[in-house]
Parts: structure tokens; C-alpha cells; sequence
């Protein structure tokens, strides 16, 4: 079941460094939020500390609340390895593992969560591949590697692996950055059917992509060199691209940001 997350005054640090400060929103469940904003903003920051994926990094901290469904992703006995199980993530290049087959991929992590089986894990292989719109391109060819398909397959080769563990929130870093335009298109109307059954949270410079895929737009910024990133304002997207409350959000979204 999709979940709703709730942050509250999350402050991130690397080190001394506090690369974003007070952020505090509402992701509703089965939703796709957007979060734009120039580079070094604290997007992609932020997106890592709803998942603890902010703290593998050396002296790297969060200060402030996730709840996900009114648990404390950072409360004391909380298992981080848990919180990312739940918390699924696709990264902004592919990164299928490079010496293992297609069908290997999708199931390392079902292994790591104590999947045994041919039939249960072929069975949840061939589940994640379908949910990935992935299925009929590589159904002849399992026992082939991942690395061998093309970018955009490989993306959607993530996104079956992240989904094969169901989790209920799903975090993307710019999944399409990397990829040529038709591609994109397949990842974004693949976020369009996976919503039905995930919260859904993507960092993207591409705007025309935030607004054609999500229902919720987040505006970061940040006022200076050396400033902390900051939320400015999160709304519908339509509102955001048509009418946003603040200046700063119709600068940036009509390009006479900076």
C-alpha cells in the first residue's frame, strides 16, 4: 500500500556544511511530487533523506522529522536498511550490476530479503519485469547481462529491481537525464502507471517533464553561494506552472531566474 510522507523541519548537513535548511512538506500516497530548482538547490539532497540514503555519505546528518505513515524513518531503533527497502530509489545513470544477467538483477534483491525458490522468485522476476513495461523486450533473453540492453531498457531494468522488493515509495533522481527522448517518454508513462500503486518523488531539471507527469510541484532554491537550499513553495503542478504564489517560482519556471 502506498504511503504518505511527512517532513518536517529537515535540516541536512555534509559535515559543517548545511546543504539544506527547514524543509517541511505533504506527499500524498499514490501521487507523483516533482522537486525543481536550480542545480545545488538541495533537491537531490533532500530526496536522499526521505530514504536514509543521505547518511551513507562520511559526516553526513539529518536534523528534523521524516514520518512515513506517522513512523519516524529517523527514530531511534529505526533499521535504515528497512526504511530503503520501503523506500525504493532509481538513480539518475543506469546502474544495472554489471556481471549479473537481467533476470540476476531483478532478483538481488528479493535474495537479500530471503527470497528462496526457482518458482517464487521466477514468478516475482517476471512480475517486476512486467511492471517495468519491460517483459515482452526481454523474456528470451533472462540469462543475458543487464549491461548488455540499451540505456533506456537498462533505467527500466532499475526500476524492475527496485519495484521487485515493494517498497511503497519510490524516490527518482532525474531517471531520464541520461536518456534519448524516446526513452524518456516510456520512463514517464511508465511513472504514470506506477502511481497506482506508489508514491512517487522526482528530481528533474526538466520542467516540461514535472509538468507533464506530476500532480504536485516543490520549487527549491538557493540564495547565494555557500547558502542552504530551501523549499519556496509546493502546490498542485498546474498551479505552480500557471499561477505560483511566489516570485522567486515565476522567475525560475519563466527562465529569468539567476
Amino acid at each position: 500500500m502506498a504511503k504518505r510522507i511527512v517532513a518536517r523541519d529537515v535540516s541536512a548537513y555534509y559535515g559543517a556544511f548545511r546543504a539544506i535548511e527547514g524543509v517541511s512538506l505533504t506527499i500524498e500516497p499514490k501521487s507523483i511530487t516533482a522537486l525543481i530548482g536550480p542545480s545545488g538547490c538541495g533537491k537531490s539532497t533532500f530526496l536522499r533523506t526521505l530514504n536514509r540514503m543521505h547518511e551513507v555519505i562520511a559526516g553526513a546528518r539529518v536534523e528534523g522529522q521524516v514520518l512515513l505513515d506517522d513512523e519516524d524513518l529517523y527514530g531511534e531503533g529505526v533499521d535504515a536498511t528497512a526504511v530503503r527497502r520501503t523506500v525504493g530509489m532509481v538513480f539518475q545513470r543506469p546502474n544495472p550490476f554489471p556481471t549479473m544477467s537481467i533476470y540476476d538483477n531483478v532478483a538481488a534483491g528479493l535474495k537479500l530479503n530471503g527470497v528462496k525458490g526457482k518458482q517464487r522468485l521466477d514468478e516475482a522476476v517476471e512480475r517486476s519485469l512486467r511492471g517495468a513495461n519491460l517483459w515482452t523486450e526481454v523474456k528470451d533473453r533472462l540469462g543475458k547481462p543487464g549491461a548488455g540492453l540499451s540505456g533506456g531498457q537498462q533505467q527500466r531494468l532499475c526500476i524492475a529491481r527496485a519495484i521487485a522488493v515493494e517498497p511503497q515509495v519510490l524516490l527518482m533522481d532525474e531517471p531520464c537525464s541520461a536518456l534519448d527522448p524516446i526513452s524518456t517518454l516510456a520512463i514517464e508513462d511508465l511513472m504514470t502507471e506506477l502511481k497506482d500503486r506508489y508514491t512517487i518523488v522526482i528530481v528533474t531539471h526538466n520542467m516540461q517533464q514535472a509538468a507533464r507527469v506530476s500532480d504536485t510541484t516543490g520549487f527549491f532554491t538557493i540564495d547565494g553561494p555557500g547558502q542552504p537550499g530551501r523549499l519556496v513553495e509546493i502546490d498542485a503542478t498546474e498551479k505552480i506552472f500557471s499561477n505560483p504564489s511566489e516570485k522567486r517560482t515565476e522567475d525560475y519556471i519563466t527562465g529569468r531566474f539567476g
